[in-house]
């Protein structure tokens, strides 16, 4: 469809107003994270150059794609308020283009935003927050990656491991316990305890020290062997105890469907946090469309006392969407909902909102 004065005119406003709101609000965001972590630079002395190249270059996408649906949506509630103010809205109407043909623009310049916003989440953000993060773990004490404690990983379907902690610096993992089931997992074969299990980049296996094992048997002949150290291989890596949201936010799509599949078939319990990030990064794009369906299906009819009312509704609709978002993560990390399910739920509540709100637009 070839584009008219009046899609041109709404999408000019629509991109321009976009643009230059995500700019200013991300120079503010920028200006207060300087003043936050100055302090911290100048301790670690971070050269200058690193600063702004390796974080703050890498760390405006990573702003911008995170608020620019929220960005959608109170610019499209400003610009169609004063269009409805100045009586542009009903000049449109008036000229025969139905509220529907009037929606296009709007539709396509979220469309175009929506995917912006799918590019950056699925290949240029976890790219550049390679650098990002490598840059926050040398210069800022406050963004170091914690380890967690008693860690369960199923590696096949009869091996179990179990560590009690693990320490980044030396690559160790405290108080190893390995568990192997039978072909049918109805009894324990053998279990193998150590003290330690370091990691041996070198050959890829883990140094095992202080270890015991016990081989079950039949009745009471059960067979026992120790010793100090032993090497083993094993289907864990030193890489698997370094997923958390810092190194999740650094996977592009394929990584993530990898480490995805790789925790569900060794029952990872930390599976939940990579899920949701999938599911944020597609479910993201889509409400920059939702919400601007809401904004124009609101602010398109003139009122009187000007644009308060429209504002005012607008901010409420924006925290409240912000507030779901974050009780869907509490549905995750409680098991109460997948993560698909709890991820999407924000965007169905609203797009059912926004599909009311835009068959009464009209009348």
């Amino acid at each position: 469809m070839k584009l008219k004065k009046l899609d041109k005119y709404i999408i000019g406003k629509f991109m321009g107003s976009f643009f230059v709101a995500l700019a200013l609000l991300t120079l503010i965001v920028i200006i207060f994270d300087v003043s936050e972590k100055i302090d911290d630079f100048v301790q670690k002395e971070a050269p200058l150059k690193a600063i702004i190249v390796d974080y703050y270059l890498n760390f405006i996408p990573y702003f911008m794609n995170m608020y620019s649906p929220m960005v959608v949506f109170l610019t499209v509630i400003l610009f169609t308020s004063k269009m409805a103010q100045n009586s542009e809205i009903v000049a449109i109407l008036s000229c025969g283009v139905s509220f529907h043909r009037m929606m296009v623009p709007y539709l396509v310049s979220a469309g175009l935003v929506a995917l912006l916003s799918l590019g950056l989440g699925l290949w240029v953000i976890p790219r550049a927050n390679v650098t990002r993060v490598a840059f926050e773990q040398k210069y800022n004490p406050r963004a170091k990656v914690k380890f967690g404690h008693d860690m369960h990983y199923k590696l096949e379907d009869n091996k179990y491991v179990y560590i009690e902690s693990f320490s980044g610096w030396n690559a160790t993992a405290y108080n190893f316990t390995l568990e192997q089931l039978s072909d049918d997992r109805d009894h324990l074969v053998s279990k193998l305890s150590a003290e330690s299990a370091q990691w041996d980049s070198l050959d890829g296996k883990w140094r095992l020290r202080n270890w015991f094992i016990r081989d079950y048997g039949e009745g009471l002949s059960d067979r026992i062997r120790s010793g100090k150290q032993l090497d083993t291989t094993l289907s864990l890596t030193i890489d698997d105890f370094y997923y958390n949201d810092y190194t999740i936010e650094q996977l592009d799509a394929k990584q993530m469907d990898q480490l995805i599949e790789t925790q569900l078939a060794r029952g990872d319990a930390t599976v939940k946090n990579a899920q949701m990030q999938k599911h944020r990064r597609y479910s993201m794009p889509l409400s920059a469309i939702i919400l601007t369906v809401i904004a124009v299906s609101l602010c398109s009819k003139k009122r009187r006392g000007g644009m308060g009312w429209n504002i005012a509704v607008g901010l409420a609709l924006g925290f409240s969407y912000v507030l779901f978002e974050q009780f869907s993560k509490m549905f995750v990390v409680t098991d109460t909902l997948p993560a698909g399910i709890a991820t999407w739920i924000p965007n169905i509540l609203y797009a059912v909102i926004a599909a009311i709100l835009y068959l009464i637009a009209p009348k």
